[in-house]
């Protein structure tokens, strides 16, 4: 988890964020929101909306010199309602915005994201009217790889131009790398991420309806980053790409565009794509409810679809992420990850290509692995009733049996934690699979 108040560049920040986000450093997610069994989840509404009232004075007022973290606030532990929860997660939102608006412009104008030693330059446009609930996002990954600059480049200046959706804000980033897996390395999630707020903040982007997309070696990258960031997608395009050891099982909950020219037969690539198809349909028809795709392979077709592959951008545009789903199958890439969805694991004890599935059923949510032994559950209304009993169980063992209550703490670590407001959590609970 990094610094509560650092910027991801390393920048320091100031002003109402740091008082909204600086959580003890020290503070570890074990803190859960738990209450006994036997208590009611909250003392009453009366306390909910004094600790909302509160929290929003704390964000309107510049405390950056002096004044303690919100979890050191005595209202930062009250019980929420389940409406006040909304309320809190809209101000955290407008907050983070505001800070976003102020603190990045200079890289939003300049067109080009930093992390660590790696830039990604970036072109945007703007098409359509914004719709009322936000407008959507296109990331459109360019092809090449394993070239030289001046190749990459080009790639980068087609791609810029490739594709036109009917409404949203189509993004071209340039890989900051020129190898081979230009799109496969592990800075490219943190950049992406950055990429999304930013475009949150400053185009007004609906975080639910962010695309992922690419071709030949922006494909590769795809078929990459669709499963293993798959909590930031509505839904994912892959065009003449190849996977590399990547697999499908992890793309439950993100709709997948697969098409590849019949004749793209370097690297085996509509072979390969053949073989995807036989192994989405599997998976959906194992599990009805997750696993929709979309595929096809063009029999008169090379690697250069003649545009036909542009009908994957209405396809996904009739997709909305739900960041809450009620199954959850993850799936760790070389490229680890600690928190996915409404899951969550210790850095430490993220392992490669280790399985986690998750359902909810009712009040009851499952568990299970073979590689995993310590996870988080965050909890939500969005998917369980916290007013009720939360029941966790794995391997027919019951792990966790009884209340939360929602608070501000718990909401504003784990936004920050991410920094997307859907994937906050008002409540959670640490457990050990047997």
């Amino acid at each position: 988890m990094r610094p509560l108040f650092v910027d991801p560049t390393g920048a320091m920040l100031s002003g109402v964020m740091i008082a909204v986000f600086a959580t003890a450093v020290n503070l570890t997610i074990q803190t859960s929101s738990v209450v006994a069994s036997d208590t009611t989840p909250a003392k009453s509404n009366d306390d909910s909306a004094a600790a909302v009232e509160a929290f929003d004075t704390f964000l309107n007022q510049d405390q950056a010199d002096s004044v303690a973290t919100v979890t050191e606030q005595p209202w930062s532990e009250f019980a929420l309602t389940r409406e006040d929860v909304e309320r809190a997660r809209e101000m955290l939102v407008r907050s983070r915005n505001d800070l976003l608006r102020r603190t990045r412009a200079a890289e939003m104008k300049n067109r080009v994201l930093v992390h660590g030693d790696y830039k990604m330059p970036f072109d945007y446009r703007v098409f359509g009217e914004m719709p009322a609930n936000g407008r959507s996002l296109y990331i459109s990954l360019h092809g090449g790889g394993g070239a030289p600059k001046a190749v990459n480049d080009r790639q980068w200046e087609n791609q810029k131009r490739l594709y036109q959706p009917d409404e949203g804000v189509y993004v071209a980033p340039r890989a900051p790398t020129d190898t081979w897996n230009l799109w496969h390395q592990k800075h490219l999630d943190p950049l992406l991420v950055r990429l999304i707020e930013n475009m949150v903040a400053f185009e007004n982007v609906n975080p639910n309806r962010v695309y992922v997309m690419g071709y030949s070696a922006g494909g590769d990258g795809v078929y990459q980053l669709a499963p293993r960031m798959s909590d930031r997608w509505a839904a994912a395009a892959m065009m003449a790409g190849h996977p590399n050891e990547a697999t499908p099982l992890g793309l439950r909950n993100v709709p997948f565009a697969l098409q590849v020219g019949g004749k793209d037969a370097a690297y085996k690539r509509n072979r390969i794509a053949a073989d995807w198809k036989t192994r989405l349909a599997q998976l959906r028809e194992a599990d009805p409810e997750g696993y929709e795709h979309f595929v096809k392979i063009y029999p008169n077709k090379g690697h250069w679809m003649d545009r036909e592959d542009a009908v994957a951008l209405p396809w996904m545009a009739k997709h909305t992420r739900n960041a809450t789903p009620t199954k959850i199958v993850w799936v760790q890439d070389d490229v680890l990850h600690d928190r996915f969805y409404w899951l969550g694991v210790d850095e430490a004890d993220a392992k490669a290509k280790s399985v986690l599935r998750a359902s909810v059923d009712g009040q009851t949510i499952s568990l299970e692995s073979t590689d995993v032994r310590d996870v988080h559950v965050f909890l939500d209304d969005r998917f369980i009733d916290l007013d009720q009993p939360i029941k966790i169980v794995a391997g027919g063992q019951t792990l966790f049996d009884g209340r939360v209550q929602r608070t501000i703490g718990s909401l504003a670590r784990t936004f920050d934690d991410r920094g997307d407001a859907q994937l906050a959590f008002p409540s959670s609970v640490s457990v050990s699979l047997p």
